[in-house]
C-alpha cells in the first residue's frame, strides 16, 4: 500500500492544519497514522466477510464452521505434515454423498484425507466367477494369459487384471483381499522429487555413452510424475500415481507412439513422456551449444542391465522401422504399406536409472531430468525451501550467485565464488547455486572473526558437491581460520559426496540445513558406501565455543570432541554405515565421547557415545547410546537398544512394553519379567526399516511390520523417528475413521500401502 492511501485521512484535512501541523511537529499527522491502521484492517475484515461465505476462498479459520453446517466428521490434525487444511475434505462433501458408496468417492476422499494418491479396487471383480449369459465381463478372465508381460507385472498390485479364487480372511487385518464384500485402498506414501537438468554420473571418464540418472553414480528406480485428475468420477491409472516405472509400460507407451505417428495420426502423445508432464527428459547439447531435449519418439526402453561376462551395456541401433497401416506405397500394384524409420537417439532404463546413447552417438555434455522417490523433505532434495533461505538484508550484504551455464550467474563455480568473497571485506556474505548441476573442486573456506557466510542451492534446485582432495574424488571441504570468534558458516540444499573438516579455531557455527552429507562419502552402483569407514563432519580442537547445528539434514558419522560447546540435531538421520563404527562420537572408535547434545525427531543407524544429553525425544537408536553425565538431561519418548545407559527416562521403549506385558502376564512390575521374556519383548518392539541401505526409496522408512510402540511412540502418537513430522498413523486413523461413512452398506474396507 502506497504512502498516499495510508494517508488518506490526513489528506482529507484542510491544508491550514496541515501546515500548522508541520509547524508543530506533526504529532496530528501520527495520530491518524495510528487511527488509519485501524481503519485498514476494519477494511481487509469487511472485504473478507463476503470471501468467508465460500470454502474455496473463506480464511482457514472458518472451514470447521463450515464443515460443522454440513456435519462433516473432525480429523485429527497433521499441520506439520502439509496436511494442515480440511478445505478440500469439506469441499467435496456433497459429491461425495452424492456418490455415497462408488469407488471413485473412496478414492477423492482417501487423497482428501490423506494426502497420499490413491487407488480403489473393488476386489468382488477380480474374482473368478461363472458369468451369467447377460452380463459377460470379457475383462475377467478365469485364466492368466502368460504370454501377456504387461498383465503378469502388475500382479498382485492394484492395477492387475488377473482373477483369483476366494479368500475368506478378513481383509480389515490387512490379511485376506478377494472376497465379495472386500474393497482394497492401496497407497503411496513416497513423494516423487522432479530434478531439472541434473547432471548424470558416467559410468567411465571420458564419457562413453553410458550415464545413470543419479549423480551420486548408483542405480536407482525412477518414479513417475502423476497426471492430474481433474474429475472425482474417475478411477486414478497408473499414469496418476507416483509409482516407479515399469519397463513394459512406458516401452509399450512409446511404441504406440512411433506406430502412430507412422499412421499419421493427427497430435499422438505419451502417456507417461507428454510435454506438459513428462517423467523424464533427457537433454543433449546442440551445434549452438544449447542444451535440446530428446523427443519421445526417439527414446527406446529396454533392460540396461550388467551382462554376465561382458563389460558393456546394451546400446541401441540408430533407428527403429515401423510399417504403417495408412500409407501405402503407389509405385507398385498391388499397394503394399510403406516402411517409415524413426531415429533413437538414446536407450533408458527406468527401473536400474540408466540410459545408454548409439554407438557413435556420444553427445558432448548430458542433462537429465527426472523424479526419484523419497518418504520427506529431508536432505537435499528439489523441494520448496523458501522458508529457510537467507536474503540480503542490506545493501552491505556480499552476494553472488554461481551456475555452470546461466550467463546472468556471477560464476561458474563455487570455488571462483569463494575466492572473491575471500578477497572481500564484507561480514555478511552470501552464495546461491542457481542450478541442480553437479560440482567437482577442491574446496576450502578460511574462515575469520565475525564474518557470516551461507552458502545455499536456490529453491528447488539440487546441486551436488563433489569434493576433492588433491585430485581425488570424495574429499574433504576444510573450513579454517586462526581465529573464528563469532563466525558462522550455513549450508543449505546440497548433495555432497565427500566429507567436512572443522579446523581449530576456525568458526562458532555451523548450520547444515536440508543437507545430504552422503554416508560413506560415496555410493558405488549398488548403493554401497565406497569409504564407509570415513566421517561426514570431522572437528580439531581447540574448539570450545562451536556450535553445530543441523535440520531436516542426511550425514554420515559426526566425529565431534567432547570439548565443543554443543550438537543440535532436529528432524535427521545420522548414519554409520560401517559395523561397529559410532554414528555420533568423539572418535572413530567410540571411545572418547561427544559433545553435549540435543536429539529431537532423529533416526540413528549406528552407537552413540556422548558427554551428556542434554535432550533426546522421539529418537529412534538402532544401538547402544551412552551417555557420561547423567544426572542431567532427559529422554523422552525413544527407543533405546540394549546397554543404553541415558539420563532419566521417560514413556521410553522397550521401558512402556515390558510394563504392558508384566501387567499382562500379572506381575507386579517389569522387574519381575525373566530374561527370556524381556528378550522377547525386546525384540518384538526393535524398529524394522524398509531399508537401510542410503540411495534406496525406502530408506530409513519405518516398514509395515514394525511395532505399533514404534509407529505411534512419539508424543502426539506419530512414529518416532527423523519422519515423525509425516504424521503418518493421525493420516491413517482419519481415513479410517471416515471410510464407515461412505461405505455401502455390507462391504468392509483394506488399506494397502504400495510404498
Amino acid at each position: 500500500m502506497n504512502e498516499t492511501t495510508r494517508e488518506r485521512l490526513y489528506n482529507l484535512l484542510p491544508a491550514i492544519y496541515r501546515l500548522r501541523d508541520g509547524a508543530e511537529g506533526e504529532p496530528l499527522r501520527a495520530l491518524l497514522a495510528v487511527i488509519e491502521a485501524e481503519v485498514e484492517r476494519i477494511e481487509r475484515d469487511i472485504g473478507g466477510l463476503y470471501d468467508d461465505w465460500f470454502i474455496e476462498t473463506c480464511a482457514e479459520w472458518v472451514v470447521p464452521y463450515i464443515g460443522d453446517l454440513l456435519g462433516v466428521r473432525h480429523l485429527h490434525s497433521v499441520e506439520s505434515a502439509g496436511i494442515f487444511s480440511q478445505r478440500a475434505y469439506v469441499a467435496n462433501t456433497l459429491r461425495y454423498r452424492r456418490r455415497k458408496g462408488t469407488a471413485p468417492v473412496l478414492e477423492q476422499l482417501a487423497r482428501d484425507i490423506t494426502g497420499w494418491p490413491a487407488r480403489v479396487v473393488e476386489f468382488f471383480e477380480r474374482l473368478i466367477t461363472s458369468q451369467h449369459l447377460n452380463h459377460v465381463r470379457l475383462h475377467s478372465r478365469a485364466t492368466v494369459n502368460l504370454r501377456d508381460g504387461n498383465a503378469l507385472e502388475l500382479l498382485d498390485g492394484p492395477f492387475e487384471t488377473a482373477t483369483h479364487t476366494l479368500e475368506v480372511r478378513r481383509i480389515a487385518a490387512g490379511r485376506g483381499r478377494y472376497n465379495v464384500p472386500n474393497v482394497g485402498l492401496f497407497l503411496w506414501r513416497l513423494q516423487p522429487y522432479f530434478v531439472v537438468h541434473s547432471t548424470p554420473r558416467p559410468v567411465t571418464e571420458p564419457a562413453d555413452g553410458r550415464y545413470r540418472f543419479s549423480p551420486l553414480g548408483n542405480d536407482i528406480p525412477l518414479f513417475n510424475r502423476p497426471r492430474t485428475e481433474t474429475e472425482i468420477t474417475h478411477l486414478a491409472e497408473e499414469v496418476n500415481v507416483p509409482g516407479q516405472l515399469r519397463r513394459r509400460a512406458l516401452y509399450d507407451d512409446l511404441e504406440a507412439l512411433r506406430q502412430a505417428l507412422a499412421d499419421d495420426q493427427p497430435h499422438p502423445r505419451s502417456l507417461f513422456l507428454n510435454t506438459d508432464n513428462p517423467a523424464f527428459q533427457v537433454w543433449v547439447e546442440d551445434e549452438s551449444g544449447e542444451l535440446r531435449a530428446i523427443p519421445p519418439e526417439a527414446i527406446l526402453i529396454c533392460d540396461l542391465g550388467d551382462v554376465p561376462g561382458e563389460a558393456d551395456w546394451h546400446r541401441p541401433l540408430p533407428s527403429k522401422t515401423y510399417t504403417s497401416r495408412t500409407r501405402f506405397d503407389d509405385s507398385v500394384d498391388p499397394p503394399v504399406p510403406r516402411q517409415v524409420e524413426h531415429p533413437i537417439q538414446v536407450a533408458v532404463d527406468p527401473v536400474l536409472g540408466r540410459l545408454a546413447f548409439p554407438a557413435g552417438a556420444v553427445p558432448s555434455r548430458v542433462a537429465v531430468s527426472y523424479a526419484y522417490g523419497f518418504s520427506s523433505d529431508i536432505g537435499g532434495g528439489p523441494y520448496g525451501r523458501r522458508d529457510t533461505l537467507v536474503t540480503a538484508t542490506s545493501s552491505a550484504t556480499w552476494t553472488r550467485t554461481v551456475a555452470q551455464r546461466d550467463p546472468t550467474a556471477d560464476h561458474t563455480t563455487l570455488a571462483e565464488a569463494l575466492a572473491a568473497w575471500a578477497a572481500d571485506t564484507a561480514t555478511e556474505a552470501i552464495i546461491t547455486v542457481m542450478d541442480s548441476g553437479t560440482y567437482t573442486e577442491a574446496l576450502s573456506i578460511p574462515m575469520s572473526s565475525g564474518r557470516h557466510l551461507v552458502i545455499q542451492a536456490a529453491d528447488g534446485e539440487r546441486p551436488t558437491l563433489r569434493l576433492l582432495t588433491g585430485g581425488v574424488p570424495l574429499g574433504e571441504l576444510v573450513i579454517s581460520g586462526r581465529d573464528g570468534a563469532d563466525a558462522a558458516l550455513t549450508l543449505n540444499g546440497f548433495w555432497i559426496e565427500g566429507g567436512l573438516r572443522l579446523e581449530a579455531d576456525s568458526i562458532e557455527l555451523l548450520r547444515l540445513l536440508h543437507c545430504t552429507l552422503v554416508p560413506g562419502r560415496g555410493l558405488d552402483a549398488a548403493s554401497e558406501p565406497l569409504r564407509p569407514g570415513l566421517p561426514s563432519l570431522t572437528a580439531q580442537l581447540p574448539n570450545a565455543d562451536l556450535r553445530v547445528v543441523i535440520r531436516h539434514s542426511i550425514t554420515g558419522p559426526l566425529h565431534l570432541p567432547g570439548e565443543i560447546a554443543e550438537l543440535t540435531v532436529a528432524d535427521s538421520i545420522i548414519h554409520s554405515p560401517l559395523q561397529g563404527r559410532p554414528a555420533l562420537a568423539g572418535d572413530e572408535t567410540g571411545a572418547q565421547p561427544g559433545p553435549r547434545t540435543t536429539l529431537e525427531r532423529v533416526t540413528v543407524f549406528g552407537s552413540v557415545h556422548v558427554r551428556e544429553f542434554e535432550l533426546a525425544s522421539e529418537t529412534i537408536f538402532t544401538e547402544s547410546a551412552v551417555a557420561q553425565r547423567r544426572q542431567v538431561g532427559c529422554t523422552r519418548f525413544s527407543f533405546l537398544p540394549a546397554g543404553s545407559r541415558v539420563p532419566r527416562r521417560f514413556r521410553c521403549q522397550p521401558d512402556l512394553a515390558w510394563a504392558a506385558y508384566a501387567q499382562q502376564l500379572g506381575k507386579s512390575g517389569p522387574d519381575q519379567l525373566t530374561p527370556a521374556e524381556r528378550e522377547a519383548v525386546r525384540a518384538r518392539v526393535t524398529p524394522t526399516f524398509t531399508s537401510v541401505r542410503y540411495g534406496e526409496p525406502g530408506y530409513a522408512q519405518l516398514s509395515h511390520t514394525c511395532a505399533v510402540e514404534i509407529r505411534t511412540g512419539a508424543e502426539d502418537g506419530s512414529e518416532m523417528g527423523a519422519f515423525q513430522h509425516l504424521k503418518q498413523p493421525q493420516r491413517e486413523a482419519n481415513l479410517r475413521a471416515s471410510l464407515m461413512e461412505y461405505l455401502r452398506f455390507g462391504l468392509e474396507a483394506g488399506i494397502f500401502f504400495v510404498t
